[in-house]
């Protein structure tokens, strides 16, 4: 389920988002970029609409993922598919 982050108190936006780009395999190619300059990437892109929060009930937990990556279903509130 697709979570506007703007819902998100900002602290715990930014927790998320920090914990996503401290994550081991994250890749930002040959360029070194601080934490906080990682974390004001994914904040526009998440302004942008090019990155989604989402939310799993079934594991209650929260993911930002790319939108490219995400099924249509979940983007135009379309039903699943079977």
């Amino acid at each position: 389920m697709r979570i506007p982050h703007q819902a998100l108190d900002p602290a715990t936006l930014r927790n998320l988002v920090e914990e996503y780009v401290t994550r081991e395999g994250t890749d930002y190619g040959e360029r070194c970029y601080s934490l906080e300059a990682k974390v004001t990437q994914v904040l526009q892109q998440l302004e942008q609409g090019q990155v989604l929060l989402l939310y799993d009930p079934h594991t209650t937990t929260c993911q930002l993922e790319v939108r490219e990556r995400i099924p249509r279903y979940l983007l135009d509130d379309e039903d699943p598919p079977p």
